[in-house]
């Protein structure tokens, strides 16, 4: 009589098949429950119990154990490292502030559909602790993928109204908005452009709903133009502006790349800055002080907004909870307005 083969021992696989969960979820469930929801550890125990499945003690011990590393997602375009310094800015205070806490910084890029999934399969490993991400966009599609994954995570500005249950940093970009705008008022200007950024970017959402309120009646649809964050956007809107609206005698551009690009536009037609239109910015970046004349612009802490993200992701490694931080913005006078 042939010998028998002993029967297959069950594996983590098979309990995130029974249990509909995901492998990764199916493992912090079984290394101490943290960042798994109630109903996922009690269909993990479930399918542990249904499948017969033993956790391996001493692979179990290792995996306790941090990796000591941190994840610094990007889920825009890669060229954006390196045309919009405030991602280059924050990259940087993120790993000093990581540094000085024994972590290290993984950079991750995922702009594309391919990089999410691959990027997704990479966090999921245990190969970090936790997630800081960065997007200008606040319905990421990673969002909702890194929650429902379990994985503490931090996100750079306000995410969607379906994610504001999320810890995050931010700034207030609707008072900032409002201090650029009554700070050009105060200046005696009256008709005022303003140059936008995406329209599903929740920073310029805000910005603009404080210019149309402080703007009061004075307030010109005619002299609104959209742009994407770009300094070659911020030229093409004011070239528009300059070609089809009225009397312009200030701009109030959504960040300082597209109020440099703006400035460039001015200056080819022979008009002056501030003397014929006045600029102001947002941000209080490199572009700002590269600019000639240089921007009066919004100030964002962004080495605060780092430690502060690196703080409270820490935290939440630790067990701690979700936290939402709002910080201010600070008007920077300069020669622009």
């Amino acid at each position: 009589m042939a010998a028998q083969n002993p029967p297959r021992r069950p594996t983590i696989d098979d309990v995130a098949a029974e249990s509909g969960v995901s492998r990764g979820t199916v493992s912090r469930a079984i290394n101490g429950g943290k960042w798994v929801s109630p109903e996922a550890q009690r269909a993990v125990d479930a399918a542990i119990k249904k499948t017969g499945y033993r956790p391996n003690v001493l692979a179990r011990g290792l995996k306790m154990r941090r990796s000591g590393s941190v994840a610094f997602l990007l889920s825009e375009p890669v060229q954006r490292l390196f045309t919009d310094p405030n991602f280059a800015t924050l990259m940087s205070e993120t790993s000093d502030q990581l540094a000085a806490q024994d972590t290290s910084m993984v950079i991750l890029l995922a702009a594309t559909d391919q990089e999410r999934d691959r990027t997704l399969d990479f966090i999921s490993t245990g190969q970090i602790d936790g997630v800081i991400l960065v997007s200008w966009h606040g319905d990421s599609s990673m969002l909702k993928r890194i929650q429902r994954a379990g994985i503490p995570a931090i996100f750079c500005g306000v995410p969607g109204p379906s994610h504001r249950d999320l810890s995050y940093v931010a700034c207030d970009e609707y008072d900032g908005g409002l201090q650029m705008t009554e700070y050009l008022r105060g200046r005696g200007h009256r008709s005022i452009a303003l140059i936008t950024g995406p329209d599903d970017a929740y920073g310029s959402q805000r910005r603009e709903a404080a210019f149309v309120d402080a703007m009061g009646s004075d307030y010109d649809p005619s002299l609104r133009r959209g742009g994407d964050w770009s300094r070659r956007s911020g030229t093409v809107a004011m070239n528009s502006l300059l070609d089809e609206a009225g009397t312009i005698d200030a701009v109030f551009a959504a960040n300082d790349l597209m109020a440099a690009g703006a400035i460039e536009a001015i200056r080819s037609r022979g008009l002056s800055v501030p003397g014929d239109i006045a600029v102001g910015g947002f941000d209080d970046s490199e572009a700002a002080v590269q600019s000639t004349p240089e921007l009066t612009t919004m100030h964002q802490p962004f080495a605060q907004i780092a430690q502060e993200m690196v703080r409270l992701l820490l935290a939440r490694i630790d067990g701690g909870p979700s936290v939402q931080m709002t910080l201010r913005t600070t008007l920077v006078v300069r020669d622009s307005a």
